[in-house]
């Protein structure tokens, strides 16, 4: 087996271990005879981005992303390169710490997995590997109902990575401020979904602000959402492009 064939294969054992954890949870709803809500969604976009710049793929791709569970919910999320390769690979668990009409706190956490190809010499010459970095994510998430159609939420996410290697980033910080403003037309059938956020990033000993934007389209009781993202730096030493943006369209289904 080929170096690279060894990776994809150890990432995709690390993906199917972190969906077995559905098992339990499913059976667990089906013994006590209670529905489990089960959601999913399958996106493609011209481009991977991802908040944190050292992890934007750059290139067309599709990510799968599934809920399963009502308060303590499980949602991962795999995210490949149009070609195949995979980008990264997230298992989040989710659960309300409180909830009240206008307020919601929420924790999470997360072992992640992010792909990253290599050029390394060997007998042969030089090969492409994909090298697995492993990370564990810890977050915490608030959101307020201000009026119908506007919320306002904070969310902090810390990841630490796990790896010996000097080239992965150890300690991530990302705090965001992300207000969203949704509302309907054409006879409340369309919904148009508005969410701007500034976030602070800092990445071991480099840091910076940013300021990101997306717009999201989705017809009631229609499958498909067309989606567009913008993200710009305002002030940062962190490497990456200082704009970035992507177009993605989406199915949703649920169970």
């Amino acid at each position: 087996m080929s170096r690279k064939a060894s990776w994809y294969l150890n990432g995709l054992m690390w993906a199917l271990w972190g969906c077995l954890g559905l098992w339990p949870w499913g059976t667990f709803a089906q013994e006590g005879g209670n529905a489990i809500a089960v959601q999913g969604m399958v996106t493609l976009t011209n481009k991977g981005v991802s908040f944190i710049p050292a992890f934007t793929l750059g290139k067309p791709a599709v990510v799968f992303d599934g809920s399963l569970g009502r308060r303590l919910r499980f949602e991962p999320q795999l995210r490949f390169a149009l070609e195949g390769r995979p980008w990264s690979f997230l298992f989040w668990w989710r659960y309300p710490l409180w909830e009240t009409q206008r307020f919601r706190l929420r924790l999470g956490g997360h072992p992640a997995l992010a792909f990253r190809t290599r050029s390394v010499l060997t007998d042969a010459g030089r090969e492409e590997v994909t090298v697995v970095w492993r990370f564990l994510a810890g977050e915490l998430g608030a959101r307020y109902t201000v009026a119908h159609g506007v919320d306002l939420g904070l969310q902090y996410l810390y990841s630490r990575g796990v790896e010996k290697t000097i080239a992965q980033p150890k300690n991530t910080h990302y705090l965001a401020l992300q207000p969203e403003f949704s509302a309907r037309f054409f006879s409340q059938k369309l919904t148009v979904t508005l969410r701007p956020q500034v976030y602070y990033l800092r990445v071991d000993d480099q840091q910076g602000y940013y300021l990101a934007t997306s717009l999201t389209l989705r017809k009631q009781r229609f499958p498909l959402m067309l989606s567009g993202l913008l993200n710009r730096s305002l002030q940062t030493n962190l490497p990456g492009r200082n704009l970035v943006w992507n177009v993605s369209l989406g199915y949703v289904w649920d169970i």
